[in-house]
């Protein structure tokens, strides 16, 4: 199976006014679509107005929204991190489905004072539920050093070798992984 035909989604976390993860999409699109592995999709969670888990209405769009991951063969999620964990908007769109999101691959990119440190651990456990195998190399970006006055964003060099070592394992587990969903 050749790996170009793997469609890997960049999924934005947080959809709060004056948020940066737009900008970290951004850079990590231009980043792996240099690479030439896998189709890169920007999936930004502010275009999908989903409902809470629980409440009524809204099944158009999280049947929109299921389609979305449902086409992905594996992730990378850039969260942010909101009190030692992840924002609880990516938290519910997470939640409103299950079976897109089975024996699929995850990379993390998390920003914030400790680089996002917590909020991926906390999104680990989150995907290992969900049959979702992450990846080891977790490049983490501190809101002190990557970011300018904590809104421009201004990555050190040394991450593209750690976005690039986890873009590696992202495509070499999801083009496995696809192998058992076929």
């Amino acid at each position: 199976m050749e790996q170009s035909h793997l469609n890997i989604g960049i999924i934005l976390g947080s959809t709060r006014e004056g948020r940066v993860s737009p900008q970290v999409g951004a850079w990590l699109k231009e980043l792996a679509d240099g690479r030439g592995d896998a189709e890169y999709h920007l999936i930004d969670l502010a275009d999908y107005p989903l409902p809470f888990l629980g409440h009524s209405g809204g099944e158009d769009a999280i049947q929109n929204w299921a389609a979305a991951i449902g086409r992905m063969d594996g992730f990378v999620f850039v969260t942010a991190e909101y009190n030692h964990s992840i924002s609880g908007v990516l938290k519910n769109a997470i939640d409103l489905v299950r079976d897109e999101w089975g024996n699929k691959a995850a990379g993390i990119v998390s920003y914030g004072s400790t680089g996002g440190a917590r909020a991926a651990e906390h999104l680990r456990g989150i995907l290992g539920e969900l049959n979702v195998a992450d990846v080891r190399i977790h490049p983490t970006l501190s809101l002190f050093t990557d970011f300018e006055s904590f809104r421009t964003f201004k990555p050190a060099e040394l991450h593209h070798k750690n976005v690039n070592g986890m873009l590696d394992q992202v495509v070499a587990w999801s083009a496995a992984l696809k192998t058992i969903r076929a």
